[in-house]
């Protein structure tokens, strides 16, 4: 995986949904990621953003951003366990924000991970409107390395 470009296509081949949302990455490196989407197909009956879209995309982010981080793509990543609040209507683009552990939490991941071959971690999203905090998420995802 060298580029963003990459890790949207494999998105894209992998997870359908993505393509039916219009995920786009927006940013990928070490420190974190951005995951865009536009509104109008993962709009409700209001005309804002579909709770389940916003789910969605925050939980994306954190996988992505685990997949891009652990750096073995065919390890299989699943969430095991989310929770979110939504705080305020998105009335525009969806974007999640996933910020990357600190170093000796992403540390402990990958040594865990390269020792047993399985290892989890828990990753905070955030997706803003106009500057304002609208949704929190906090999932622990589960990293497995593909059987040879």
């Amino acid at each position: 995986m060298n580029s963003g470009a990459d890790l949207e296509k494999y998105l894209h081949d992998k997870i359908p949904l993505t393509v039916a949302m219009g995920v786009r990455v927006a940013e990928c490196d070490d420190t974190h990621l951005i995951l865009t989407a536009p509104l109008a197909p993962n709009r409700n009956h209001l005309g804002t953003a579909f709770g389940g879209s916003l789910h969605s995309l925050a939980t994306l982010s954190g996988y992505s951003l685990l997949w891009w981080l652990l750096r073995a793509p065919d390890a299989h990543i699943v969430i095991r366990q989310s929770e979110i609040r939504y705080e305020k209507a998105v009335t525009g683009e969806l974007r999640a924000f996933c910020r990357a552990p600190d170093a000796d939490e992403l540390a402990g991941f990958r040594r865990d991970f390269a020792r047993k071959g399985k290892a989890r971690l828990s990753l905070s999203a955030m997706i803003e409107q106009d500057g304002v905090l609208a949704v929190q998420f906090r999932g622990v995802f589960v990293a497995v390395a593909a059987k040879k």
